[in-house]
């Protein structure tokens, strides 16, 4: 038996290539919208990929399963579960193939049994997977997003995202029963999820990459509930906010996530194409440093790093024209084909960072310390919070208004034109994009350095859980 994991930071997500030694044959499960990476994995193992499956209609990224199977010639395996609102609308024009709970199908001396795990999503399965030619007890499970290491799969994503009013709870209790289905399974099985930490597929996601039952049944707080009750009231607790993207990608996944028409490699622009851009996003990817020093007005500070797909999720619109300002052609192109693995493909070009401090006027952000920013809202400045919920509830800046980050760019109408605005997150990574946001949209916006956690060194004035905090979002 042969298994790959190949694992993607920017989406802390996991797909995997399991095969047949013997026969070259192999599957790969919830592949990302890239196919070359894994027609390349394969070609690296000495492998054809002859099926390709999912575990569920994803949320956080566009699915590769449909063009990976074109690209292949492979057959593509699609659940048959999730009702008329969430199964696949375009499994019979693509001439997918449906499986349902209890179905098996082999690859060589590999065996993979279907398993219905509803509760993250209506249609969710799991496989098991057994190497036959070394025992008929079953090795592992590929869990998708139903268990995770050290949590299971949120199962509020169909109202909170896509705006199924009514289904979170029923999908908790449905998470549960899931979760009683598997305890007769062996502690030995291996767990291979499809998430790790960083994903907002869940609230408590492990950075370990694999697990095992037996250990997941000693430490994952969801194994350890015996009361349907229980786990319901805790499941439903304290999630963070759904990217608002996630709608999107659950529609398009359940529809016909779109083919990518070519390789995605943006062309370099001259320099004056910064000024020359307009209604569309100006994406800076440099680290927050070099954009407060100098920066193109009207530009979106997104440094290219772990957080950059998800802030560009929340805050991008696909409709609008994405014009980079990266370090060099390779930084450009890693960027655009991260964008496009969330459906953000209308990439115009690139230009050098080191055209910003050329421009005619660059501009400046300002930054000033927690006790300054203190000062300045007890004189009247507006001080927002672009935290998390469940941060917030844990205390925030006396006096701040809570805006999440990825609500900000729909709260603009609300916000003065003619007064700076304070901002200020945990430890200053979000406020600095959050002042971006602010000034493209042509506010004064003044970063709070380091703050929340700079704030309670300083032993300032806090709103603690009590008083609630302001939420507009």
């Amino acid at each position: 038996m042969l298994f790959r994991r190949l694992y993607d930071d920017t989406l802390a997500q996991a797909s995997y290539l399991i095969g047949c030694q013997r026969t070259g044959e192999a599957i790969v499960v919830d592949p990302l919208r890239d196919p070359d990476r894994y027609l390349e994995a394969a070609a690296e193992e000495g492998m054809r990929i002859v099926r390709v499956t999912e575990t569920h209609i994803h949320a956080d990224y566009l699915s590769g399963s449909r063009e990976l199977a074109r690209r292949a010639g492979a057959e593509l395996l699609l659940s048959a579960h999730g009702g008329p609102d969430w199964s696949y609308r375009f499994a019979e024009t693509d001439g997918a193939t449906l499986v349902a709970d209890g179905d098996v199908f082999s690859l060589g001396a590999i065996r993979f049994e279907v398993l219905h795990t509803p509760g993250h999503t209506p249609e969710h399965i799991c496989f098991l997977v057994t190497d036959t030619a070394a025992t008929e007890e079953p090795m592992g499970l590929l869990s998708g997003d139903f268990l995770l290491v050290g949590d299971v799969g949120r199962p509020d994503l169909h109202e909170t995202a896509a705006g199924f009013e009514g289904t979170m709870e029923a999908g908790a209790r449905d998470l549960y029963c899931s979760l009683e289905r598997i305890r007769e399974l062996p502690d030995h099985l291996q767990l291979w999820p499809g998430h790790g930490a960083g994903s907002a597929c869940g609230k408590a996601l492990g950075a370990v990459p694999t697990s095992t039952l037996g250990y997941e049944r000693v430490v994952n707080w969801a194994l350890a509930h015996d009361t349907e009750e229980g786990f319901v009231a805790e499941v439903l607790s304290d999630q963070p906010e759904p990217p608002t993207y996630f709608a999107t990608m659950k529609r398009l996944n359940r529809d016909g996530p779109p083919l990518l028409v070519g390789p995605v490699a943006p062309t370099r622009l001259p320099d004056d194409a910064l000024g020359e851009h307009t209604g569309g996003h100006i994406v800076d990817l440099r680290p927050r440093d070099a954009w407060k020093a100098a920066h193109r007005r009207g530009s979106v500070s997104l440094p290219f790093n772990r957080s950059f797909l998800n802030w560009s999720g929340w805050l991008l619109d696909p409709e609008r024209e994405i014009l980079l300002v990266a370090a060099d052609q390779e930084e450009a192109t890693a960027a655009a084909q991260a964008l496009a693995l969330i459906g953000l493909d209308r990439v115009r070009g690139w230009v050098g960072a080191e055209a910003v401090p050329a421009l005619p006027d660059p501009g400046s952000a300002e930054i000033v310390p927690v006790e300054t920013a203190h000062a300045r809202a007890r004189v009247g400045e507006l001080l927002i919070d672009v935290r998390g919920r469940s941060e917030v509830q844990a205390g925030r800046p006396e006096g701040s208004r809570h805006i999440h980050l990825g609500h900000l760019h729909r709260h603009l109408d609300e916000l003065p034109d003619d007064a700076p605005i304070l901002v200020s997150c945990q430890s200053g990574g979000r406020s600095a994009i959050a002042q971006s946001v602010l000034m493209a949209a042509g506010k004064d916006a003044v970063d709070v350095a380091g703050g929340w956690l700079a704030w309670t060194k300083a032993e300032l004035p806090a709103t603690r859980p009590e008083a609630p905090a302001i939420s507009p979002s």
